[in-house]
């Protein structure tokens, strides 16, 4: 729920607000803005449409395998609409949408597993899984349609029904992708609203809603928890990452560098659990910096759409204007831009990609989320200051470490508070495991049979051996 919303326009259609292209900076279409007492008949709705949707798991596994195919299907003009709003490139948006379809299929093949319980009494017990009922999901604008998926796949899967508001920033893909999906879902299992704020903070408090799930900053999901306290809903919050990437002593710079430099800088750095620090030994510091700053003057920096663009605009003017604040202190504390370090001439939203030298380990830049393409590079002399400093945030959603000797990088990574630890590589997940974060990066688990769990409540049945 941003506290910067694009501008309202009237019109015949109702109330709807311009959405706008980062790479240009213009309005290129609109949304409908929704008010929020909509949402009273909306999640009646779909607490209507839950009661058959969760008595027949066989047909709801057969609309999610038929939803998946739909979703592939739709792929020509999903994927130009979202580089359009959104700003990456036109292959990671096919990648997006590749994505969304995976965890369709992938969900759609999982099914709770009743759990008998063996405690020596004369008494079957048994624990199942029941669905919650109508849910909400909250989220932004970075990877929209892969984390409406994370979110709207477990939880159909499970039985209930959803509620999803996609970013005032992102709507318009989020909007045709519920239109793919209407064909293959029932009417009113999962319903896209779009319209700024308060709609979302009425969304994450009403009365109707069983399970509010969250995917954004650590600010606005202490707001979303403090709304579904309301009414007891449960909740999953999946906030802000500031990942460390620690480069041991035996690494070899040139042979990770291409991947450490994509690790950061993948959808222009938009990306909770990107590496957002370096850490490297002192002896290897300026071979670390050089070929990262290397990199980042070679990418091709230009508008998604173009075939050539590796790295897009920064995708919204708030955003854009938190990376250029978070550059020009880091500048003014004494840091030396590597490589770029400024925004690029030109319309739309476009920053060079900056690798950050000689950076203050007090600079925003270093204890803050940046989240964008900038990327500050810090000198340790001795391993455990390395993970001292590693750990010393408030963050704990990822963390890799580097170099050749595997049991050693492995023996550091288990030293990292965070939900998930790569070795020599970053932010590669599975649709099967875990993604959990520590201390501010989150509550609850998403991913792989947790995820499907967390949309489900138990249900104990007791049943005496004779009668």
């Amino acid at each position: 729920m941003p506290t910067h919303q694009p501008r309202r326009t009237p019109g015949p259609r109702g109330e709807r607000f311009a959405v706008l292209d980062p790479a240009t900076g213009e309005a290129f279409d609109e949304a409908p803005d929704q008010r929020p007492d909509e949402l009273d008949a909306i999640v009646e709705r779909a607490h209507d449409a839950w009661r058959d949707w969760r008595a027949d798991p066989v047909a709801r596994t057969s609309a999610l395998f038929a939803a998946a195919d739909a979703v592939e299907a739709a792929g020509a003009d999903l994927a130009p609409l979202l580089t359009r709003e959104q700003g990456k490139p036109l292959a990671e948006s096919y990648a997006e949408i590749a994505r969304a379809a995976a965890r369709l299929r992938y969900f759609a093949e999982l099914d709770p597993v009743p759990e008998p319980i063996a405690d020596g009494r004369p008494v079957g017990t048994e624990i199942r899984w029941r669905p919650l009922g109508p849910v909400a999901a909250i989220v932004p604008w970075n990877f929209p349609l892969q984390l409406a998926s994370a979110k709207f796949a477990p939880a159909l899967a499970a039985g209930n029904t959803m509620v999803l508001k996609p970013s005032p920033f992102t709507p318009l893909a989020t909007r045709l992708l519920g239109s793919v999906l209407s064909a293959a879902l029932p009417q009113d299992v999962l319903t896209i609203v779009t319209g700024r704020e308060p709609l979302g903070a009425r969304l994450a408090s009403h009365p109707g809603i069983r399970h509010v799930t969250f995917t954004g900053s650590i600010a606005t999901g202490r707001a979303v928890a403090e709304g579904a306290a309301a009414s007891l809903a449960r909740v999953t919050l999946e906030l802000g990452g500031n990942d460390a990437a620690i480069l041991l002593e035996d690494v070899e710079v040139e042979r990770i560098a291409d991947r450490l430099f994509w690790a950061a800088f993948r959808n222009c750095g938009q990306v909770c659990m990107a590496v957002k620090r370096v850490y490297a030994p002192a002896r290897l510091y300026s071979q670390v910096v050089e070929a990262l700053a290397e990199r980042a003057k070679t990418v091709v920096v230009g508008p998604g759409l173009d075939p050539g663009s590796q790295l897009g605009p920064v995708s919204n003017a708030p955003q854009l204007a938190r990376v250029e604040r978070c550059t020009a202190r880091a500048l003014a504390d004494g840091a030396r831009a590597a490589a770029g370090g400024h925004r690029l001439e030109g319309p739309g939203y476009f920053f060079a990609p900056t690798i950050l030298a000689d950076v203050p380990s007090a600079s925003p830049v270093v204890t803050e989320e940046q989240f964008g393409p900038v990327l500050p590079v810090l000198p340790y002399g001795r391993l455990d200051e390395a993970v001292e400093a590693a750990n010393d945030t408030g963050f704990g959603l990822g963390g890799s470490v580097w170099g050749t000797d595997l049991d050693r990088a492995e023996a550091v990574a288990d030293r990292l508070e965070c939900g998930t630890a790569w070795i020599n590589n970053h932010a590669e997940l599975s649709l099967a495991q875990p993604f959990a974060g520590t201390k501010d990066s989150g509550v609850g688990v998403a991913g792989g049979p947790w995820g499907l769990y967390g949309n489900l409540r138990p249900f104990v049945v007791h049943r005496p051996e004779e009668a």
